[in-house]
């Protein structure tokens, strides 16, 4: 007898149907076919264990599986479950009849429980894609795909519950997301109330966060980079539905939304360690996955000790900085991941830590700042539009009491700052903050009157910044106006900018 289940493959943070077919002849053997790979080969052990401890015969018939699109490779555990119902329903063990309406996926333990799998919010959303009325998927995955609306969600902890769903034996209902969750304001672990002193530092990663910038804090040990760039997330503005479902989707497809989770609700953080490799950090493997910039997408992708990570890692982050997305190519596949994200950078300003350090004198030897700092390449630092630096605090302002402005304070103002961001660009889809001007829209937004082309000109003169300086200046006088209210650029406003500049300087390093 032939049947058909339906499963789905993972291609990218998107899904694919796949046809499961199931043929039971006379004979004696057992075939899985349309490029399986390795974990799916090893299925018939798991099913077979499976379906004898829940009470069910193994047919010992020639069995015959065929995996469609045969020309799309199958990895994974998941397709235990699909397999199994179409060996029952081919052996005429459950009713077949509904098999149609369901797109089935799960992972088989020896004794018939269900262990969760990869993926599930893909699958779900190409299953109401698709028109399947329902999706049956382990217990531990059906709220992360119950936010899709209109498509039934099972979540079953055995097959034998899948079988009593599928012979209308079944009293389960469909698993369902209360949307106002989503709408309750997400929790932070870290405030910026935590931190005492260092005004000048959060008031450059309010801009930062307002206009979108990415932005490098440079100071000693122990000055609280680490600290700070920790609480970006919490005054950059909530996700949105459409952001939430991609964020999701990345991290579904990486296997990092936990049990019973549904939507991810707060803005990502990710922070990889310096020996990271280049497929870790973009993405990448005999099987595409997405590496840490995707996981940082919609959030922020923290890289503490900036100049310790590998040259060749730090270079393959210059396109997607770039372009908001990785494109992955294999001999049979090309895979894009969306990278759309806000770099924190920290690094100490000298091998030794302690350069232009108020109290303790540096002990590089003459051309080590230099060379220190000559380990982030040009085009790198091009992509970063201010520069901070961090010193100590002072121990007056540690031992006070109250606490700094709260995050939610500040959230506010980068809140109203983005809508003014939303409001400019709305005729350029691809264009959402300020960071992402092109130079057109740049000469259209960032013009200078005289007094402030004369400041431009001056700090560029004997400040001897570079040329990439200019753009950059240019973009975050603009967010620190929308900060401001200001329609135009004031004098205020682009020395303010011209501030955070402090690596292009000639005499840094020197």
């Amino acid at each position: 007898m032939l049947v058909k289940t339906f499963g789905c493959a993972l291609f990218g943070i998107d899904a694919i149907t796949v046809t499961i077919e199931v043929n039971i002849d006379r004979g004696i053997n057992f075939y899985l076919v349309g490029l399986p790979d390795s974990a799916v080969k090893e299925s018939q052990q798991r099913i077979e264990a499976a379906i004898g401890n829940l009470g069910y015969y193994y047919p010992h018939k020639k069995v015959v599986i065929n995996m469609a699109p045969a020309d799309i490779r199958k990895e994974g555990s998941a397709y235990d479950l699909p397999i199994a119902i179409g060996i029952l329903a081919a052996s005429e063990q459950i009713n077949a009849d509904r098999l149609e309406q369901f797109v089935i996926m799960g992972e088989l333990s020896l004794d018939g429980t269900l262990n969760p799998i990869k993926g599930t919010l893909p699958i779900a959303i190409k299953a109401k894609q698709e028109g399947f009325h329902g999706l049956i998927v382990p217990k531990a995955n059906a709220r992360e795909a119950a936010v899709v609306e209109g498509l039934e969600v099972y979540g079953v902890e055995t097959l034998s519950e899948v079988v009593a769903i599928l012979n209308g034996d079944n009293t389960m209902k469909p698993v369902a997301i209360d949307s106002v969750d989503f709408a309750q304001e997400a929790f932070y672990e870290f405030d910026f109330s935590d931190v005492k002193g260092q005004e000048n530092i959060k008031r450059a990663l309010e801009i930062a966060a307002a206009g979108g910038h990415n932005v490098i804090l440079i100071g000693p040990p122990g000055s609280g980079k680490t600290m700070l760039a920790k609480r970006m997330p919490t005054i950059l503005p909530p996700l949105t539905m459409a952001e939430a479902l991609e964020t999701t989707k990345i991290h579904s497809v990486a296997g990092l939304v936990g049990r019973n989770a549904s939507l991810v609700r707060t803005r990502p953080f990710r922070s990889p360690h310096h020996t990271i490799s280049d497929a870790g950090l973009v993405g990448g493997g005999t099987y595409p996955q997405p590496g840490e910039i995707s996981l940082a997408h919609n959030g922020v992708l923290f890289l503490d000790e900036l100049p310790e990570f590998k040259r060749t890692v730090l270079e393959v982050m210059r396109q997607p900085m770039e372009d908001r997305v990785v494109t992955i190519s294999r001999a049979k596949m090309t895979v894009d991941f969306p990278a759309s994200f806000m770099m924190v950078a920290a690094m100490n300003p000298c091998p030794c830590g302690y350069y232009n350090h108020p109290d303790k004198e540096c002990t590089c030897k003459p051309g080590m700042v230099q060379q220190y700092l000559n380990r982030i390449s040009g085009p790198l630092m091009d992509r970063i539009d201010l520069h901070v630096e961090v010193v100590p605090v002072a121990y007056n302002d540690l031992s006070k009491k109250q606490g700094g402005e709260s995050s939610a304070a500040v959230r506010e103002r980068v809140i109203k700052a983005r809508e003014v961001q939303e409001k400019r660009y709305a005729h350029f889809p691809t264009i959402h903050a300020n960071a992402q001007m092109t130079p057109h829209l740049i000469q259209k937004y960032c013009d200078l009157d005289e007094p402030c082309r004369d400041i431009l000109k001056t700090a560029m003169n004997r400040l001897g910044l570079s040329a990439r300086a200019y753009d950059r200046i240019l973009k975050v006088s603009r967010t620190i106006a929308d900060l401001d209210g200001s329609e135009t650029i004031q004098t205020g406003h682009l020395a303010e900018a011209i501030n955070y500049r402090s690596l292009d300087r000639d005499n840094w390093g020197s």
